[in-house]
């Protein structure tokens, strides 16, 4: 570091005292750590959490895909009801396997996209700010809060994880919608017998454009969430230490920020979830796009059905962003110091 960047950012100058330096502001481990350290700790951090939450991720699949484009009727006998009762069902058919099935696709996706997700925030903010706001850099490379600019940064990084990762998610939801029991089918059923058979089938049948079904969808679905998650989880760390609420750094800090970050992803993404589910599932020409698909779920079912497997959604995004995010803190701590000592960070 150089002799700049240690001395002081600010000083408070009174007439009758001599200036006081102000404390500088030290960068946190995501700040610290490199693009591809980032890619690997976001990556890493969202396997492990996916292993805990892939059942939940497939009874949301399955309640979202349930009724598609069927007029509400009072006497439809529904499958699913809830997601306790949707796990009691699938455990009953399918077992074990049967909940976890598709895991290993969220594996390789939660690489591609929490990887570019979490990977590419710092770098994308940090850009967004020299271009857009570039007074707000200070001497140090540290950033001033921005409320706007984070929630572009999140959109940045959400979507190039979504443009990257989208063949997997593809698989892994017709993967996740399968029924194996054959006791009871919801959605167009398509079998893989694992993540590499889906690409090469879909590829051999479809090309390049079949694995890239549905991309723009997955776009802003993960682009809104990414604008959700990310900014709410560091608004609320610099809220709960601005009033000195939990220490800083703490198992408490970095939880209430989770769950906070957890709740409002799950009500910003559901609707866009549904449309991703549907264009993903779908092996024909159901709907002609994004767009295509919202538009034909309100009319026919009704606008709450955007809001089809919400519980199930937040059942699952809460735990899982909250894994992830506390995951993600431990994942970046231990990357910066392997790239402190290949000699990457001084």
């Amino acid at each position: 570091m150089s002799q700049t960047e240690k001395e002081p950012i600010l000083s408070v100058v009174s007439p009758t005292s001599k200036p006081v330096p102000a404390v500088a502001v030290t960068k946190s481990n995501a700040q610290q750590v490199s693009t591809l350290g980032g890619f690997i700790a976001g990556g890493v951090a969202a396997c492990m959490a996916v292993t805990f939450t892939n059942p939940i991720e497939l009874i949301k699949t399955r309640m979202q895909l349930q009724g598609e484009l069927a007029k509400k009727s009072k006497d439809a006998v529904l499958l699913y009801k809830n997601p306790l009762q949707a796990f009691g069902v699938i455990y009953k058919n399918e077992g074990i396997k049967g909940l976890q099935q598709g895991l290993v696709s969220g594996y390789y996706y939660q690489l591609c996209l929490n990887g570019s997700r979490i990977g590419f925030y710092e770098p994308s903010r940090y850009y967004l700010t020299k271009i857009l706001a570039p007074s707000k850099v200070l001497e140090n490379g540290t950033l001033k809060p921005s409320l706007s600019i984070n929630v572009l940064a999140g959109f940045t990084s959400g979507a190039i994880g979504a443009a990257l990762a989208s063949p997997l998610f593809l698989i892994k939801t017709r993967m996740q919608s399968f029924n194996k029991s054959h006791t009871g089918t919801v959605g167009e059923q398509t079998y893989y017998k694992n993540t590499w058979d889906g690409i090469s089938k879909i590829f051999n049948s479809e090309g390049v454009k079949g694995l890239y079904r549905g991309v723009d969808a997955a776009i802003l679905r993960t682009g809104a969430g990414s604008a959700a998650q990310l900014p709410t989880y560091y608004l609320t760390k610099s809220y709960l230490l601005k009033h000195n609420l939990v220490e800083e750094n703490s198992f408490m800090m970095n939880f209430i920020s989770s769950v906070v970050a957890g709740l409002g992803v799950a009500i910003v993404m559901n609707p866009w979830d549904v449309v991703l589910t549907r264009m993903y599932n779908q092996k024909g020409d159901l709907y002609k796009g994004p767009i295509d698909c919202f538009k034909k779920t309100i009319s026919i079912e009704g606008p709450m059905a955007l809001y089809k497997g919400f519980w199930a959604q937040l059942f699952r995004i809460a735990p899982h962003t909250i894994l992830t995010l506390l995951f993600m803190e431990q994942c970046m701590h231990q990357m910066v110091k392997i790239e402190k000592k290949l000699g990457y960070l001084k």
